[in-house]
């Protein structure tokens, strides 16, 4: 029996980023270099099939830090910490490596920046994420205000409305958040906004190719963790873009095939901490039940690399 024909759209870009790809490489290199095991507080980054591979090569991922021997060294996940978190480790005299995506100490250092001229800040991010945690420690309590909503705007309470600046997490809605600026700027004339955007250029490439693709699309598919803020955005993304099934999905058996029943159309992409391999599994399983024609939608190219802590490019001596 002829296999039905499907035209699968894949975005571009999609998949890693290179925050993402920096900090995994710099567990590699630290199992590389001190040898395992090698500690890592809270997941590197938000995928089960990523850790689990750190994992099988000798990383051990805790919590929090008062699970690490002293004499190990330990990484910081790419989500970043608070202050409290370093300081810790070096009153304990550990040897630590930050794999905080640069982009993300970018609004770590605006945040500290603003402190410094009197401004309290207003965070825009999700109560509890790694990332808004770190974020939010970089500063004394009560210095960051955190703000999920443009509803949330109306019930903040600065101690000076005129002395205000806003930062927001890294892996946002662009659109979500451009309302929520909108609602601090209106309620808040005088607040001070970053110099440049503080969502990353991977989160904005990410959902305006899902913004191309879900308009041609039966279905999306958003390969992804459940924990992972940008993928769960770039599901909501392709809802809002007009594709009435966009769904998350970590590994291909977790694709829902009576949900997809008569698709002629798939669209396909990939939250930042989503490795490649997981695309193709995805893709293979599609192809194992249709005649799959790809079509590539690119929208951006991306040439960013961040270079690895210098600790780990110098040799053992």
């Amino acid at each position: 029996m002829p296999m039905p024909p499907l035209t699968l759209y894949l975005a571009a870009p999609r998949g890693f980023c290179a925050g993402v790809d920096r900090a995994i490489k710099i567990v590699e290199m630290a199992l590389e270099k001190w040898g395992a095991p090698v500690y890592v507080r809270h997941e590197i980054v938000h995928n089960k099939y990523v850790v689990d591979d750190l994992r099988d090569k000798g990383a051990v991922f805790v919590e929090e830090l008062d699970e690490c021997p002293t004499d190990r060294p330990v990484i910081f996940s790419a989500h970043g910490v608070a202050k409290s978190v370093p300081a810790a480790a070096e009153a304990r005299q550990m040897l630590y490596v930050d794999a905080t995506c640069p982009l993300v100490s970018k609004v770590h250092i605006e945040a500290e920046r603003h402190h410094a001229n009197g401004l309290q800040m207003v965070m825009i991010g999700h109560d509890g994420h790694p990332e808004t945690i770190g974020t939010m420690g970089q500063l004394p309590d009560g210095e960051v205000l955190l703000v999920e909503t443009a509803d949330d705007v109306e019930t903040l309470e600065p101690r000076d409305p005129e002395k205000l600046a806003f930062i927001t997490q890294t892996t946002l809605s662009v659109d979500d958040t451009a309302d929520i600026v909108a609602a601090l700027k209106a309620r808040f004339p005088n607040i001070v906004g970053p110099h440049k955007e503080d969502i990353c250029y991977a989160t904005t490439n990410r959902q305006e190719a899902v913004k191309a693709v879900a308009p041609k699309v039966d279905a999306l598919l958003v390969i992804g963790a459940p924990n992972s803020s940008n993928s769960k955005r770039l599901v909501e993304v392709g809802s809002r873009a007009g594709c009435s099934y966009s769904q998350l999905v970590q590994r291909a058996v977790d694709i829902d095939w009576r949900a997809l029943d008569g698709i002629k159309t798939l669209g396909i992409t990939a939250g930042a901490s989503a490795p490649e391999v997981l695309i193709e599994e995805v893709i293979d399983a599609f192809r194992a039940r249709y005649d799959v024609t790809v079509e590539i939608v690119e929208t951006a190219q991306e040439r960013v690399e961040f270079k690895v802590p210098r600790v780990l490019r110098e040799r053992v001596a």
